[in-house]
């Protein structure tokens, strides 16, 4: 097993040694884990077919399952994709740096494993200090899916990396904590309207009001497994974000969903099974779980998105049976919060009646 790596960077100044050392373990076929203003990703060379095998080997991560490419110039995109559409480039003028991932048509220079095989490439500028650094000092595109095993929570903070990467992975830079907490957003720009693949740190309404109308792709908002036969983003066809124990989410008036919620408490616990509940502010004092974490206020779904995935993770510490977690509105940030949690779930979901 390699050892890995941790650097201490400065989220704002990173120490250029640093990033020249984590360039370097890049250029020659490593793998870095780094923090966007998302989560963290793990980082390979997007045009290493072998530096790109490893990664998905490395995160045990299927093949079919599309990394987004990571750029730090406008620039850069040119030699990815074979056109940039106009609403793409009021996007990219727009959005970049910053959470929010477009999907083109990709260029003969991109090698098959980093686009899974597809004739399309998802590609974004993170909006972040430390990853804006190593891509540009490394001199070329980087592939980063987030910095975790296929299928668990994303991690938000470098100790989540090191809890399921550690030893797998050539290094870390930490940063501390990520601002956004939730992944990118995918907006496919290959279809007419352009498609919302994945919701995420850039919400719908915004991409409205610059481009017009914008859809959902079925798979986005689905409450039920839909089938997916070739993934175009990662987080549409296998299962993510999820916490060791099972995860049910119960979703409808909040009312109603304390009730249920309540019912769901006392049964599970009558099993003598080990309870969690994952609540917001308003309404943790009102759980008789055996441990309750409040994601914040439901005023505030900017602090629910950037304490999702930590929380998710705190409960497995914490060796729970089973996880009750409350539905929030899916305005905003909030498509992308429920979209994380339906599939955390398996879709486990509990539709609460008054």
């Amino acid at each position: 097993m390699k050892k890995t790596l941790v650097f201490k960077v400065s989220p704002k100044n990173p120490d250029v040694k640093i990033i020249r050392e984590a360039a370097d373990i890049i250029r020659k076929g490593g793998l870095v884990a780094f923090p966007t203003e998302t989560v963290y990703g793990l980082g390979a060379d997007a045009l290493n077919a072998e530096a790109v095998l490893a990664l998905f080997k490395a995160k045990r991560r299927p093949l079919d399952n599309p990394p987004i490419v990571h750029v730090g110039r406008f620039e850069d995109v040119y030699k990815l994709v074979r056109e940039i559409p106009a609403k793409a480039d009021i996007l990219m003028k727009t959005f970049w740096p910053g959470p929010l991932t477009l999907v083109f048509k990709r260029s003969s220079i991109v090698p098959n494993v980093t686009v899974a095989g597809l004739d399309t490439i998802a590609v974004r500028m993170p909006k972040h200090n430390v990853a804006l650094a190593l891509i540009r000092e490394s001199g070329c595109p980087i592939a980063a899916p987030s910095a975790n095993l296929a299928g668990r929570p994303s991690p938000t903070a470098a100790e989540h990396v090191l809890e399921d990467l550690d030893g797998r992975i050539d290094a870390v830079l930490d940063a501390g904590p990520t601002r956004i907490g939730v992944e990118s957003t995918v907006l496919d720009m290959t279809v007419h309207p352009p498609q919302i693949l994945r919701p995420g740190g850039t919400p719908l309404e915004a991409l409205e009001g610059i481009v017009g109308k914008v859809e959902l792709h079925p798979v986005a908002v689905a409450e039920k497994r839909l089938p997916v036969e070739r993934a175009r983003s990662p987080g549409m066809k296998h299962r993510h974000y999820a916490p060791k124990a099972k995860l049910i989410v119960v979703e409808g008036e909040l009312s109603a969903v304390v009730k249920k919620i309540t019912e769901l408490v006392k049964r599970y616990r009558e099993q003598n099974m080990k309870v969690g509940v994952l609540a917001t502010d308003e309404t943790a004092n009102l759980y008789g779980a055996d441990v309750v974490k409040s994601l914040g206020s439901r005023s505030h779904l900017d602090v629910v998105a950037r304490n999702l995935f930590r929380l998710l993770r705190e409960f497995d510490v914490e060796g729970v049976n089973i996880i009750i977690a409350e539905g929030v509105p899916t305005q905003g940030l909030g498509l992308a919060i429920m979209n994380r949690l339906r599939k955390a779930s398996g879709y486990r979901i509990v539709k609460a009646r008054i």
